[in-house]
């Protein structure tokens, strides 16, 4: 049998089993899933038992679709019979997506439907293993025929690989960001243009000093600023790591990440406790000099310090991989043709940074635009778009109409941002690693460039022991700024251990629950993250397919909203049918997963930018496939890649808060919404505790991932102590 065929027959069969005996709306599993086509309940009954027994008739052209592909196999025109694999599969998903989506608990979703197909005596519950089933197998029947007629270059995996990533991005991006877009939409007694082009948010009165700017302006002059800083910050500690010998760059490096594993506004509360009006540099400087510093920490100045404080370590993970990259063949060859290390710095090695560069640029853009844990705590009467949307959510009147008004601006910016970068860097060559072995030596740094990155890395390093001593310090101190007796009950309440005679241990400390549960879902979601953000990286650097871009703007939309609306989001589209999620750790690991995506896919691009298409080139002439490529040529040469996107999805998974404040339960109460109530409540000693436990286990976990995937060696030889003169350092 022809491999095209055994593929068809394959998928077929599961697809039969999915519509023919499994539950169509049941989600639970047991033995008894497999008798889907005996039983008669709407909860068991399989797409055709309910289709003959149950009334849905609307399930018949999805049985019908399900047909289809028995003839692609039959037919004796191969042309004939692809094009049968696809339009089978492509029917047979869009009718399952379209009844999902029409067909609810009450009937029709919508007026208009009553009105075109009269009302419905028959309503349609949660779907479930059988449709789920039915969806995947359509779309690879869908994809797989397409490749078979020479789409994707003919390479089923490369075809399965797009389908599925369009899929998942639909559902868990797409779908939620429309629906709440749908209520701007939707909404009867504002028009659109009075929600979106009012004066408080694109007002200029700042300009002729009668008053303050718009929220729009000030939140791009924010972000703007904010990713400037993160990127220079973050290369010069990427320099400093990859390229010097400072004795404590291990400790530099593990600093850098110390802010993206605390809960955000740890950081806006140690700047308080250093700069607020009872900061203790206000405090020693009105001391010594009788100076008052006054309020300057609140305000855009302090805004913009917390996010570059916050969002550095992002720039910085992802240029440590590019900044490594760079190949040292041709930096020695500029050396052979006698340029100074300085002309080769600007020359050859920034250059080829440049993915990177722009990449951190753009992430730390869209980060500012979403955050609003910052602004919210020290932007006082500075207003940006994110506090504006969160208190549209949770005012005393929920004006979901706002919040979509305010997060489609939102959206129009990253757009703009996400399609300058591809202007700025999209036509333009990067390769430093093509198929010859490369056994140059990392040249040193010149001594101006050397200087400079300490002057810029250094005073930050200093400031971020002094905030991450005083958060970890607030848990050993009886009460902050009255009693400063040293004391560990805070952990005690926290993280008690109770032993009974027979050995048993019982959790009895309040955080032990919620600490579980936080790293059961953060260990899930870390890996799926990495993996779908590689293979997404992977295909929009190496493949080319009609869609590309759109479909690689859809990555990011659930990164350049706030989390807090996307948290709104999903309760408006997973709190019902055809997908009720409300409640379970399934939603909040998909809001984990495709919250921390572009991260991963964006650091994957800048990594893969740097590699030689030649590999994956050489490899698939030899006979490799596609996957066999992008596992064992294309996936080891960007392990630092890989890393970010595993460090960066767990430790944000452990420390969000804004994206999960509306979808944790009781049953799946989090870490970072447990030391935000005790914050709230007043009972600092108990978060602060908990937050120092989260940054050990963090610390911990981010070791044991370095030490699981390695490091990417470019150059073969170990490096010998240069002494280079003093006059070719300049």
């Amino acid at each position: 049998m022809q491999r095209g065929a055994r593929f068809a027959t394959t998928w077929w069969s599961m697809l039969c089993l999915s519509v023919v005996m499994l539950p169509w709306y049941r989600s639970s599993f047991d033995l008894g899933i497999f008798m889907g086509l005996f039983a008669r309940d709407e909860n068991n009954a399989s797409a055709l038992a309910s289709a003959i027994f149950g009334g849905h008739w609307w399930l018949w052209p999805i049985v019908a679709a399900a047909i289809a592909p028995v003839f692609s196999v039959l037919t004796p025109d191969r042309r004939r019979g692809d094009i049968l694999l696809a339009s089978g599969g492509a029917v047979g998903l869009a009718m399952t997506l379209l009844q999902a989506w029409a067909i609810g608990l009450h009937g029709w979703n919508g007026s208009w439907l009553v009105d075109a197909f009269g009302p419905l005596d028959v309503r349609q519950g949660n779907l479930g293993i059988g449709a789920a089933g039915a969806i995947i197998c359509f779309l690879l029947l869908l994809t797989g025929g397409l490749a078979r007629q020479g789409k994707f270059g003919g390479d089923y995996f490369v075809a399965a690989a797009v389908g599925c990533l369009s899929l998942v991005i639909l559902i868990f991006t797409v779908w939620p960001v429309m629906t709440l877009f749908g209520q701007l939409f939707g909404a009867e007694d504002t028009a659109v243009g009075q929600r979106v082009l009012t004066n408080r948010i694109w007002g200029l009165s700042c300009v002729t000093n009668t008053g303050a700017c718009g929220t729009a302006w000030n939140t791009l002059a924010l972000a703007f600023l904010t990713a400037s800083s993160c990127t220079i910050l973050g290369l010069a500690f990427a320099l400093i790591v990859a390229r010097t010998n400072f004795r404590f760059r291990k400790s530099l490096r593990l600093l850098t990440i110390l802010p993206i594993i605390t809960p955000s506004f740890i950081v806006g509360m140690g700047l308080i406790l250093i700069f607020g009006r009872s900061g203790v540099i206000n405090q020693w400087i009105e001391w010594a000099f009788h100076i008052r510093a006054g309020r300057w920490i609140y305000g855009f100045d302090g805004v913009w310090l917390a996010q570059t404080f916050s969002f550095t370590p992002i720039a910085f993970l992802i240029l440590i991989g590019v900044v490594e990259g760079v190949s040292p063949t041709l930096e020695e060859a500029t050396q052979t043709l006698r340029a100074s290390p300085r002309r080769t710095f600007w020359t050859v090695s920034l250059p080829l940074m440049m993915p990177g560069i722009a990449n951190a640029f753009l992430i730390s853009f869209i980060e500012s635009l979403a955050d609003f844990g910052n602004p919210l705590l020290l932007g006082a009467s500075f207003n940006v778009l994110s506090t504006e949307i969160y208190f549209s959510v949770v005012g005393a009147q929920a004006d979901f109409g706002q919040t979509a008004a305010l997060a489609l601006i939102l959206l129009t910016f990253a757009l703009v941002a996400f399609l300058v970068q591809q202007r700025i860097v999209g036509g333009k060559s990067y390769v430093t690693m093509s198929g010859k072995g490369d056994g140059g030596l990392p040249q040193p740094l010149p001594a101006g460039v050397r200087r400079t990155a300490f002057a810029i890395a250094i005073p930050w390093a200093v400031l971020s022991v002094a905030i991450y001593g005083l958060a970890i310090l607030g848990g050993f101190v009886t009460t902050w700024g009255r009693d400063w007796t040293l004391t560990l009950d805070h952990f005690g309440r926290a993280l008690s251990v109770d032993m009974t005679q027979s050995a048993a241990a019982f959790w009895t400390g309040r955080a032990w629950n919620s600490l579980f549960t936080t790293v059961e879902l953060a260990v899930i979601a870390a890996p799926i993250t990495a993996a779908i953000g590689l293979v997404a990286a992977w295909l929009f650097t190496r493949q080319r397919f009609a869609g590309r871009r759109m479909l690689e703007f859809s990555v990011m939309l659930s990164f350049c909203v706030p989390g807090t609306v996307i948290g709104v989001a999903y309760i408006l589209t997973y709190n019902v049918p055809p997908l009720e999620l409300t409640g379970t750790g399934f939603i909040l690991i998909a809001a984990f997963v495709f919250r921390n995506l572009p991260v991963g896919v964006r650091s994957g691009m800048a990594g893969l930018s740097q590699v030689d298409k030649s590999l994956d080139e050489a490899s698939t002439t030899l006979g490799a496939s596609a996957y066999r490529t992008l596992t064992a040529v294309t996936f080891p040469l960007v392990k630092s890649a890989l890393t970010t996107a595993l460090i960066y999805s767990f430790v944000r998974s452990m420390t969000t808060v804004s994206a999960v404040i509306f979808l944790a339960s009781a049953e799946y109460n989090l870490a970072t919404v447990m030391i935000i109530n005790s914050a709230i409540n007043g009972d600092y000693g108990l978060a602060m505790a908990y937050c120092t436990v989260l940054i050990a286990i963090m610390i911990v976990a981010v070791a044991i991932i370095n030490l699981l995937v390695g490091k990417r060696r470019i150059g073969r030889r170990e490096a010998a102590p240069a002494i280079y003169p003093a006059k070719a350092q300049a």
